[in-house]
């Protein structure tokens, strides 16, 4: 089956490609504004499926919305018709098109045309009236409050927040994508005359601009978002996406000392910390017990003994460590610990903690093993 995608070059449009390419459907037909007309005609008479995405956003002139909507719509489905081709027509619509203004009568008008062209020709329809879209390749300082957020405070530019309390009704590109292709492959999800995408998600304006403000902070703090947060996780991939490439790395700060090193990595919010131990060799390190705070230990390279001494008893047990056999050691509270590096490089161990350092608490107490 060849597939139509009107608007093959735009923010949805690339991520549905992208994504029909990983599904193994090869014979997708791109439209774009730059395409040929006697192009469309080809392709209107070729295809199986059509994904009608194209529209104009923000013309110069406001008349401009109706022929470039409802106008480009009624071209298209006049070449379906004028072929006797009666694939399904997936229309992107807009969550605007139930408001009085040039860009919602225009979309309200196209709507209006698929479903006429349903009823004349039985070909099957699905429209989608979208609300504020977010996700990765969207254009920022055009059209959407959220790729202008993360694109400037990514790049450390201004923001502006106009009214914070303005309620946002949003939808992520990926859940979309996803949504489109349920449909393509036989499994609308509808509600009356419409489609529907899930998960959609409602939040303020303010809040949303304190999210990526926060995303900017947390390489700093080292802490991560709130990821068990569906739409905080899928904001802070948008974030993410937005970084210039020069800004991908960044440094972190490493405590030295003659046995070696100790750098936090990442701290998480209820899920504890994560940071990297680099041992010397010959040297020893730790010689404490925690009440409550538990770790893992995962040596990646070199090799060493771990060794445990419950803090009541004389009984010392170990454990043979080496980065040949990615092993896991739980450290259980009540037990004093060390980490010794046997070889003759640097042993390099991964450590999780239950729970972030607090200096002020850090349930650290010293004992020999």
């Amino acid at each position: 089956m060849e597939i139509l995608v009107t608007g093959s070059r735009g923010f949805i449009g690339r991520n549905l490609i992208a994504r029909l390419r990983q599904r193994g459907y090869t014979d997708i037909l791109e439209y774009d504004l730059d395409s040929a007309q006697e192009q469309l005609d080809d392709y209107a008479r070729r295809c199986g499926f059509v994904f009608h995405l194209a529209g104009v956003n923000r013309p110069d002139d406001p008349a401009e919305y109706m022929e470039g909507n409802a106008g480009f719509t009624r071209a298209l489905l006049e070449k379906l018709s004028g072929h006797g081709n009666k694939s399904p027509v997936l229309l992107a619509s807009s969550a605007q098109a139930l408001l009085d203004n040039p860009y919602g009568e225009s979309k309200r008008a196209s709507e209006s045309l698929v479903f006429a062209h349903s009823e004349e020709t039985g070909a099957p329809v699905f429209v989608y009236r979208l609300p504020n879209v977010f996700g990765k390749w969207c254009r920022s300082n055009y059209n959407s409050a959220l790729a202008t957020f993360c694109h400037n405070i990514a790049h450390g530019l201004p923001i502006q927040v106009n009214d914070e309390e303005t309620v946002l009704n949003l939808v992520h590109v990926d859940d979309i994508v996803a949504e489109f292709i349920r449909t393509l492959e036989g499994q609308a999800r509808r509600e009356g005359d419409y489609c529907i995408v899930q998960p959609a998600f409602t939040a303020k304006l303010g809040q949303v601009a304190k999210l990526v403000e926060s995303f900017h902070e947390c390489r700093k703090s080292l802490k991560t978002p709130k990821l068990s947060d569906i739409f905080v996780k899928k904001l802070y991939s948008t974030y993410l996406s937005y970084l210039p490439e020069q800004d991908f790395g960044y440094s972190l700060k490493t405590n030295k000392d003659d046995r070696g090193s100790f750098t936090e990595f990442l701290r998480t919010d209820g899920c504890g910390q994560v940071s990297v131990n680099v041992s010397k060799p010959g040297t020893t390190k730790g010689n404490h017990w925690h009440h409550t705070k538990n770790e893992k230990f995962v040596v990646v390279s070199g090799e060493g003994t771990i060794r445990f001494r419950a803090v009541e008893n004389s009984h010392v047990f170990e454990y043979r460590v080496s980065g040949d056999e990615m092993r896991v050691i739980d450290i259980p509270p009540g037990y004093s610990h060390s980490l010794e590096n046997n070889g003759d490089v640097d042993m390099v161990t991964v450590i999780w903690a239950s729970e972030c350092y607090d200096p002020e608490d850090p349930d650290t107490y010293a004992l020999e093993v």
